[in-house]
């Protein structure tokens, strides 16, 4: 996550549905300039602000509101519009129903798009937005692009093939006004050197420890050196209190193992097929959920810490979240992993750079 032209870019980038900015935080790394970031998540714009110098952190509706106010709130001329708009909607682990009103949500980011008239967009969402209602939705939301001049692209990239210790599935559309020259970023990473949750974690501790901690031990892999390159001190590292029951079952999973390995009682205390699931400490993480505590420690016998989760997502430790532990498990959860955010940033920027 390097800055590959430390001459800012001077191009303004506006992050809608931002959540914590993950998306954006990878384009910030690569020389863009946040204009601001818009969620009508508090804690999360906090978390936006604080860990995105300059940018504003604006609270807002995206589902109702007048997109001329956005000429107020920000003022720029915005070169590049990015954005998630949240997908629980289309998302495989949701009841994807086709009428949940967040599914048109992306008419927000769609009206934004037309108002402002960027030079590009990035769009992110789940895999399954391809084929919900048959694939109209994705049919719709390419015609109204179209429409408005932009030329788009879309593929579903893996998180792990770019650097992340997580396999996280995502569609990624691209938008440029004009002829699209961009081209999707390669994955240097393959099944013999994808990054494994023991490079992530596993120079965190077992237990809680005070914001602000110094490390406890040194880093044990290149990863580990990255995360911690423009950082001292752990954040965000407190730990689960599990009942001893759980805790129990939790010791009988071995290493990358789940309910199965559990005794026929114990495999249907959670009527879920992710129930009991510890990480393969030799193995990228499955995706990062929003907290809903069924993935555990390779190692240990709890939960990962908001710390840890944000690691697999390839959040630097320098990265601190704020806001209510659930809420920074949420704001992990719903990132765009930046090391994959500043791979479509320098992708972008080549194809910007044609113009």
């Amino acid at each position: 996550m390097e800055i590959v032209d430390k001459n800012k870019t001077k191009l303004n980038v506006l992050d809608l549905f931002s959540g914590c900015g993950g998306l954006s935080y990878g384009f910030m790394k690569q020389g863009f300039k946040i204009v601001a970031g818009i969620d009508n998540w508090g804690e999360a714009i906090v978390t936006f602000e604080k860990n995105h110098p300059g940018a504003k952190g604006i609270i807002l509706d995206l589902a109702n509101f007048d997109v001329k106010d956005l000429d107020k709130l920000f003022g720029a001329n915005i070169a590049v519009v990015i954005g998630g708009p949240p997908c629980q909607g289309f998302s495989l682990s949701g009841k994807r129903d086709p009428s949940d009103p967040r599914n048109k949500l992306y008419k927000s980011f769609i009206k934004t798009v037309s108002h402002l008239k960027p030079k590009a967009f990035v769009l992110e969402n789940v895999p399954n937005l391809l084929s919900m209602k048959n694939g109209t939705i994705k049919e719709e939301l390419l015609n109204d692009f179209r429409a408005l001049g932009y030329d788009i692209k879309f593929k579903i990239l893996m998180a792990s093939d770019y650097g992340a210790p997580q396999n996280r599935k995502r569609v990624i559309f691209v938008g440029m006004l004009g002829k699209n020259r961009f081209e999707y970023p390669k994955g240097e990473y393959d099944l013999k050197n994808k990054i494994s949750c023991s490079e992530a974690i596993s120079d965190l501790p077992e237990y809680s420890v005070a914001e602000g901690t110094e490390y406890l031990e040194n880093p044990k892999s290149k990863y580990q050196f990255l995360m911690r390159k423009d950082a001292t001190k752990i954040f965000n590292h407190q730990t689960t209190n599990h009942s001893q029951k759980t805790i129990q079952i939790i010791s009988l999973v071995p290493d990358g193992g789940n309910y199965k390995n559990l005794p026929e009682h114990l495999q249907k205390t959670r009527k879920v097929n992710i129930a009991w699931t510890r990480y393969c400490s030799s193995k990228p993480s499955p995706t990062i959920d929003t907290g809903h505590r069924h993935h555990f420690h390779y190692k240990f016998n709890r939960i990962p810490t908001v710390r840890e989760s944000a690691r697999l997502q390839s959040f630097p430790d320098n990265f601190v979240f704020y806001g209510s532990k659930t809420s920074q498990y949420k704001q992990v959860g719903n990132a765009v992993p930046p090391i994959v955010a500043g791979e479509l940033a320098k992708s972008l920027l080549k194809a910007l750079n044609l113009n």
